[in-house]
């Protein structure tokens, strides 16, 4: 395609009204339509032109192949993508291509010689590559082969493979059929062949078979007992054995179906009562090697007891489970039950054992870490603190959140709604109700033709792997996710994988919800938190048990009814992708407008709604869906005042559902994992189900301590914020101004369409400003919005954590760890009286905010609050008109917050009586640098960092900023010209960042980076000198804190020379955290999954346990994420123990909330568990559990890596003679 038709179909869009619609019409109220389109117009115009520019070179230099950009008028869906499941997965088929649409005046022009030269080139490399990738992806597919295989296909099979041979001598007929441009394409500007043709390789079937252990063998697994569990819910027992019959049959494909697979079958039969199709699925097992176990005779069972069959079978049923090592009990321990599973399995086996009981429930186990003694000891238990409700409005609040999460979704005022409504704004609403009317029939013909073709496929040879997750849900719901899609997509666009993701997992989801209900665990939910608010409840006795162990208590007495644990029935990541992708081709190709509805000048046709484009990101390309600017322009006019939100973006409306599970907590029916990890990854879901349940009972008890803290809104601070965010915002107050408010691009030069380097450049930059100016109007919409609907409510936030055991909220937007908008308008839902010296701590924690006393004594902070008390004053009673300390503060809206409490303490008539919501904050000093000093007993470290008592607290920074300056005059009389240079410059805040970061495994050059920022900010640093400086000064910080931390650094570089010698064997670095948290670094050489779909190739990472570990993520990345841990548990410590006291207690990692009145219990608690976590042997148990792991003791004869390894892990760093007791005096330690 010549530059001229490329250009035609990627400009002619903005050309459709006179001076042209800009390509990113931003959402905002200020700026007329006319200003925004010619401020914009010539912006994306130029943009798209050097993007194509950029392009062009790229092919002339390179020999790659163009990219095809989906048109504007897109070709038709090509259905066959989906009818062979997984047969395309790399291997893309030719496909027709609708002219481009052409602007005014031009005409469609032949591609030039040169791209149809390359075009032909890598036709004939994709051919190489598809011959070694057709075995492998029609494996990965699942696809049915074999059934119905015409002598035609198979012919042309054979013809195909001589032609692969020599593709050249075949490549001019494939070139004829598939020369007018293909549907697929490289996802990336730079298609690595030859990594595709590697990992066709590691993907061979018969390897994939073979390996049993393997990822890539489990994810083949998951996806075929994804599709029987669908049949299962579809109540499609015919289907499943069908699907299931396709493997069986096989003696190769068999080797991917174990015992569960089976087993969803005979549950799907068990439902019908047909016992004979049961007994062939058993006869099966037999046939192939494979053992029942006890899912297998429980599905049995259930199927008896449903016909009430002769208890000779039963008997005999029975007999086989003990001949087969099994108990009857353990039928009712073990497995997993949906509706009246457990009762038909019962009935069933009282009809053999007419007395028989079910089994006692086992009895509780207790946790026994030696840090949490006292915290589990019977005798010293305490009833759990009461929150200031009835069972009564418990029991209405849970109901209003079921509501809402039955509801999937949950729509809100968003608070822009307070502005008047133009005429323009009533006309744009009008048009988008009648448009979104018409794309919802559209997208609903689209999604029923695209499942009719599918079923008359399925009929015909086989499955589509997509087909069963097309009816899991009513029609109307898929259309009602595409639209919620489309409503939310930013004018800037998003990728095809984001988006493909998200539609996925919303299915997924929906799926889960439904499961739910169907199985009838969310009625016994229902029934368990009936009970289950007595606990919490003020007006119900008090019980002497922790969340979790009342919840089991009752889950166990509860006896009958479903389990409320599902069976497993995850989808596997790269399935979510492709029903995605499928659904985003569905909305592409059916959302479509009139050409002429902005303009009534251009003729009538019909333009999608949505295009697909390339983007450059370094030096890749991404394919983007961008919505049409007709379409942003209409949304932008239209100025809708409502959001949308997944109903778990949302704060609770009542008590989270205790944790008890990996598997089970937090919200009522959306389902939440306990750790968060990236997509595709399950490493760490295994480790917690392998863990002993015991062992996480001390980090599940401490995520429902968080999660049971209530919280309301602090209304005067909202308004505030509100005001100033619909009167274009303040920058300086983080408030972030709407996209009206950013700076105009430059004007197109009037004597020449030419831009200069320079007026390019701004124009990009103008563009990236005004990108993030939306991206962050929007954030803080959201966040504002979110409040405002829970202004008058009570909410909770459920958490949960990351792979190192760092804990945080689940809902994402809104919440406490938020920036200083989001803390400040946060207060406690429970009220403490200030008692004696509350009063003090707001004021010091006033002062704290401010950042302006950090060196100075507690007292000395007091006294300077006391001081200004008529600037907090003045700021309390008059926020936008008064004297506005508070704004030059560093936290001003919580600083002005606490102003306001103040105010209210010092007018009420007793101030120690005075009721208060606020949160005070305590702060680690360098908590990172803390831990290290703690674990290595490092005195000077430990003086550094607080941990010694001092009248005043130590600046770890300001020590290290000293240190440097030292180094630096030393240079600096020997003639070195930078130290000389920098004279005058080396400051606390030059050094605080790398300080800061060193901790957590920054390298030399993050770090000369860093220095390079601070210094850019010092307006009279000479810029010649930026590169040089802040080399140098990253050099000297490091060499201060080797100097100041010794011991600090022995135990990093011990860690790290660890972790690389562990990745060098092959193996990821794994470890347990002092509370019994196993923990898995989750970096892997990562080999992209090749998604082939009709609208391009899509490169998908998967992080898969049975690649190599990435040796340089593994060995940096150790020292951190252990660090991470230990202050992961320090704050778990101090949660639990604050619990037994009755303390409220929230964190934000190192940053410990609790009442003005209790910040005395805390610190002790804070300090008593730091001493209490560190006087643990943790180095020494860290080096004995990964000898033990990977060094395997046991053998004679070791190999060279693994007696190095040995050593290197034997070699526990020594520690200095810092006595720990000290930190309990230490009055900055925390503070």
């Amino acid at each position: 395609m010549s530059l001229l038709r490329l250009r035609a179909a990627l400009l002619g869009p903005a050309r459709l009204r006179g001076g042209g619609i800009p390509w990113s019409v931003l959402r905002n109220y200020s700026a007329s339509a006319k200003e925004k389109a010619r401020g914009n117009a010539v912006c994306e115009r130029t943009e798209l032109l050097e993007v194509l520019k950029a392009r062009v070179k790229q092919l002339q230099a390179s020999n790659v192949p163009e990219v095809t950009v989906n048109k504007v008028e897109l070709a038709p869906l090509r259905n066959d993508k989906y009818q062979v499941p997984l047969r395309n997965v790399v291997a893309p088929g030719p496909a027709e291509e609708q002219p481009a649409p052409v602007g005014r005046g031009e005409s469609p022009a032949r591609p030039g010689s040169w791209v149809e030269k390359l075009k032909k080139e890598m036709y004939i490399r994709q051919l190489k590559v598809e011959r070694k990738l057709s075995v492998a992806a029609s494996q990965l597919t699942l696809e049915n082969q074999a059934n119905a295989k015409p002598t035609r296909k198979t012919k042309a099979k054979s013809k195909a493979k001589k032609s692969l041979k020599n593709p050249k001598a075949k490549a001019a007929a494939a070139w004829s059929q598939s020369h007018a441009g293909s549907h697929s394409v490289y996802a990336h500007g730079k298609p690595r062949v030859a990594a595709v043709k590697e990992g066709t390789k590691a993907q061979r079937p018969q390897r994939v078979l073979e390996d049993k252990d393997s990822s890539q063998y489990k994810i083949l697994q998951q996806t075929i007992q994804s599709n029987l569990e669908c049949f299962l819910f579809l109540q499609q027992p015919e289907e499943a054995e069908k699907f299931l019959l396709l493997y069986h049959s096989s003696p190769v494909k068999r080797r991917l179906l174990n015992v569960n697979a089976y087993n969803i079958v005979m549950r799907s039969w068990a439902r019908k009562g047909r016992l004979q199709r049961i007994n062939r699925l058993f006869s099966m097992l037999e046939s192939v090697g494979l053992r029942p176990n006890l899912d297998s005779y429980a599905a049995a069972l259930e199927c008896m007891g449903r016909n009430q069959s002769s208890t000779k079978a039963i008997r005999r049923c029975v007999q086989q489970l003990k001949n087969d090592g099994f108990h009857v009990d353990e039928l009712f321990q073990k497995c997993l039950f949906e509706e009246d599973e457990k009762e038909q399995v019962l009935r069933a086996i009282r009809i053999v054992q007419p007395n028989y009981q079910l089994p006692p429930p086992p009895k509780p186990e207790t946790c026994k870490s030696s840090l949490l003694q006292d915290f589990y000891c019977k005798e010293k238990m305490v009833s759990y603190p009461k929150l200031d409700f009835s069972v009564q409005e418990l029991q209405e609040r849970f109901q209003q959140q079921l509501e809402m999460e039955l509801d999937n979704t949950i729509t809100i005022k968003s608070v822009e709604s307070t502005k008047p409504l133009t005429p323009q704004a009533i006309k744009a609403r009008k048009l988008l109700a009648t448009l979104r009317s018409r794309w919802h029939d559209s997208i609903l013909q689209a999604l029923q033709k695209s499942k009719h073709s599918m079923s008359k496929f399925k009929t015909v040879s086989g499955y589509n792997i997509l087909y069963p997750y097309l009816c899991l849900l009513p029609d109307e719901e898929y259309v009602g996710i595409m639209l919620q899609i489309l409503n939310t997509l930013s004018p800037q666009g998003e990728s095809l994988a984001v988006l493909a993701r998200e539609l996925g997992s919303k299915v997924y989801n929906r799926y889960i919800t439904q499961r739910k209900l169907r199985s009838r665990q969310l009625e016994k939910v229902q029934e368990v938190y009936k009970d289950y608010i007595h606990l919490l409840a003020k007006d119900s006795q008090p019980d002497e048990y922790l969340p979790r162990e009342y919840w089991e208590k009752l889950v166990a007495e509860a006896g009958f009814g479903p389990s409320l644990n599902l069976k497993d029935c995850s989808w596997p990541y790269m399935l979510l992708m492709r029903l995605g992708m499928h659904m985003l081709e569905l909305l592409v190709q059916a959302v479509k407008v009139p050409r002429n509805i902005l303009n009534p000048r251009l003729e009538p046709k019909l333009i999608p709604v949505l295009y697909h484009i390339y983007s450059f990101r370094s030096s890749w390309q991404v394919g983007l869906i961008k919505p049409h600017p007709i379409f942003s322009q209409i949304v932008s006019d239209a100025a809708e005042t409502m959001l949308t939100f997944n109903s778990s973006a949302i704060p609770m409306l009542c008590p989270p559902v205790p944790w008890t599970s990996p598997h089970f907590g937090a919200f009522v029916l959306n389902d939440t994992k306990l750790m968060r990890f990236v997509d595709g990854a399950f490493q760490h879901q295994l480790l917690l189900e392998q863990c002993p349940p015991v062992n996480l009972h001390p980090v599940l008890d401490a995520l429902n301590q968080l999660g049971n803290c209530a919280w309301k809104i602090n209304q005067p601070v909202l308004d505030i914020i509100i005001s100033i965010f619909n009167d274009k915002g303040n920058e300086k107050l983080d408030i972030p101004p709407p996209v009206s408010e950013a700076p105009r691009p430059p004007t197109a030069p009037s004597n020449s369409t030419t831009w200069n380097k320079s007026q390019k450049h701004e124009l990009l930059l103008c563009k990236k400003r005004m990108a993030e100016m939306h991206s962050l109007r929007m954030d803080a919409l959201y966040k504002l919005s979110i409040a405002n609907y829970v202004r008058d409510k009570v909410f909770w936030f459920p958490h949960n954590m990351d792979f190192r055991g760092r804990t945080y909220p689940c809902p994402p937007y809104f919440n406490h760890l938020g920036n200083d908008v989001t803390r400040a308008i946060l207060l406690f839902a429970e009220g403490r009286p200030l008692g004696p010296k509350g009063l003090d701590w707001l004021k010091i924690h006033l002062i704290n905010l401010t950042g302006l006393k950090k060196k100075n004594a507690l007292q000395e902070r007091l006294e300077y609050a006391n001081e200004i008390i008529e600037e907090i004053l003045d700021s309390a009673d008059h926020p936008l008109t008064g004297r506005k300390w508070w704004m030059n503060t560093d936290e001003p809206w919580q600083a002005l917050a606490c102003c306001m409490e103040i105010a209210k303490a010092l007018r009420s008539p007793d101030p120690a009586a005075y009721i208060s919501h606020f949160p005070v904050h305590q702060d680690g000093s360098c908590n990172g640098l803390q831990h290290y000093a703690a674990l290595g007993r490092d005195l000077i470290g430990a003086v550094s960092v607080n941990l010694m008592p001092c009248h005043v607290p130590q600046d770890v920074y300001s020590a290290v900023a000293q240190q440097v300056e030292e180094f630096r005059k030393k240079d600096a009389e020997q003639g070195v010209k930078i130290a000389q240079v920098l004279q005058g410059f080396v400051s606390r805040k030059v050094v605080k960042q790398t300080v800061m970061t060193v901790v957590y495994g920054v390298t030399r050059y993050g770090g000369r980076l860093q220095m390079e920022k601070r210094l850019k900010e010092i307006d009279e640093f000479p810029e010649e000198y930026l590169w040089e400086a802040s080399h140098y000064l990253v050099k000297q910080v490091f060499n201060g804190i080797k100097e100041m931390f010794s011991a600090t650094r022995d135990i990093q570089s011990w860690l790290t020379e660890s972790a690389k010698l562990i990745a060098q064997s092959g193996r990821t670095v794994e470890w347990v955290t002092p509370l019994g948290l196993p923990i898995v670094q989750p970096y892997y050489r990562s080999r992209p999954t090749v998604l082939n779909c009709s609208m391009q190739t899509l490169s998908v990472k998967n992080s898969n346990s049975n690649q190599k570990p990435d040796t340089v993520k593994q060995k940096n990345a150790f020292p951190p994420n252990f660090i991470h841990s230990l202050d992961s548990t320090h704050m778990m410590l101090t949660a639990l123990h604050c619990l037994r006291q009755g303390l409220t207690f929230v964190s934000v990692h190192d940053c410990y909330w609790t009442h003005a009145l209790t910040v005395d219990v805390m610190n002790q608690i804070c300090r008593q568990q730091f001493v209490a976590l560190h006087s643990e042997k943790i180095l020494q148990d860290l080096s004995e559990f990964m000898l033990e792991k990977y060094c395997s003791p046991g053998r004679e004869t070791r190999a060279l890596w693994q007696k190095r390894l040995m050593e290197q892990l034997s070699n526990v760093p020594k520690t200095g003679d810092f006595n720990l007791k000290k930190v309990m005096d230490s009055t900055y330690f925390f503070s």
